[in-house]
Parts: structure tokens; sequence; C-alpha cells
């Protein structure tokens, strides 16, 4: 359970500029197993994302994930909560994927051999284990995006967040994306501007002007979101 209480972003501006609100007050509870948020670019929605994994701390109100603060027990929610950046290769630091994976199961896998043969079996599941050995500049956008999700749900957080995860990808990869995500165990919050994705949740949130203005049903939502894009 994710729970937004009057949570807010304000951030202070240089040389006496009024202060900027990057995301107005907002309560929410968000418990379904698929939501997507939708919005204009600069709108505020991976402002909200980031509030949820603490990448961002809420300058009022507060965040939590199954009861823990963001701003108090951050290395907590971290391990409860994964994010896939919108560009995989911000964080995939390691030269190929086997590397990537391993790294992120070492505080989980003390010994070596236990760690790369549990390595080999998420990239398994995730259909890249033929490309494990393979830097990872050498592997296609689809491929990336694919092994990103891979290394963040390897210590199996119960909520993965993805911003935008298919914004760079051609539409052979993003079916791709979007059928994986179908297939996730965990809660997943994910922010989009391909409707038809957004239609593929539970629960819908459009962020507008650093608000969110429409909380619901995601027919409607984007249905709402068209009209307000058409104004």
């Amino acid at each position: 359970m994710i729970e937004f209480r009057n949570a807010g972003v304000t951030v202070q501006q240089a040389d006496g500029e009024p202060d900027r609100r990057i995301l107005r007050p907002v309560t929410l509870t968000l418990g379904e197993p698929r939501i997507s948020v939708i919005g204009a670019n600069g709108s505020g929605k991976s402002t909200l994302l980031k509030l949820i994994n603490g990448l961002v701390l809420p300058t009022e109100g507060s965040v939590a994930v199954k009861g823990l603060s963001t701003a108090r027990e951050g290395s907590k929610v971290r391990r409860e909560v994964g994010f896939v950046f919108t560009d995989p290769l911000s964080q995939l630091v390691m030269p190929t994927g086997r590397e990537d994976v391993e790294l992120s199961l070492r505080s989980r896998i003390k010994n070596a051999a236990a760690r790369r043969e549990a390595g080999i079996e998420v990239l398994r599941r995730f259909g890249l284990a033929t490309l494990a050995d393979q830097s990872i500049y050498d592997l296609s956008g689809g491929e990336r995006q694919l092994l990103a999700i891979a290394v963040v749900s390897a210590v199996e957080p119960t909520v993965l967040v993805a911003d935008e995860p298919t914004t760079l990808l051609d539409l052979r990869n993003e079916t791709l994306i979007r059928a994986v995500f179908r297939q996730l165990g965990q809660q997943v919050v994910f922010a989009t501007h391909n409707l038809d994705f957004a239609l593929e949740s539970d629960r819908t949130l459009v962020v507008d002007a650093a608000e969110v203005v429409f909380d619901g049903d995601p027919t409607e939502a984007v249905a709402y979101y068209r009209k307000l894009c058409a104004q």
C-alpha cells in the first residue's frame, strides 16, 4: 500500500525568485495492482513517481510504503520499491547484463557462485540468458529496457515504479515491454505518454500543472486528458 498524505514538493529558487511548486499537496492511497500516470512533460509525473521510493522527498506532508516513511526509513522503502528510469543506460552500470544483475543481488546473496546462479536464473526468466555476457551497448533499446527491469526485479521488490519505460522504444520493443509489465507479479505504478498503455491499468492519475487533476477509471481518465489537451 502506498500512501500520500497531503504530500507536496516545493523548491527554492536562487536570486530571490519565488519558490516553485513542483507538485501540489495530494492525498492518495494506492493499492491497485496496476496504476498509470499520464500528463504533459513537466507536469509533475516524474516527481510523483520519485516520491514513492524517496528519490524525491516531500517538502510538506508525507509518503509511506507499507507503513514505512520515505523520509525517515528511506533504505527500507527502497528495498520494497524498485525504480525503472526512462533511459536504461542511466541505471545499467556494469559492462554486461550478467554483471549488472549480480551487482543487484550482492546485498542479498553473499556467496559468489550462488549469486552467479541466481543472476542467470533472473536473466533466463526475462528471456535474456543468451545475452548475459554481451555488452549492454550492443543490446537493442528494448533489450536494455528489459534488462533494466530484470535488474530491478532481481531483488524482488513488492512495488515497481517505472517512469515512461517505453518512450524511447520502437513499436516492436514497446509491445514487448508492455507484455512484460502485464506479467509482473509486483504492484506496478508507471508514467506513460502512450494512452493505450495507460488503459492497461486498474487506475489512472492525470497530472497537470503540478497537480493531480483526475484520479479514477483509466478510460475516463484518458478521455479527461484528451479534453484537457484540446483546451
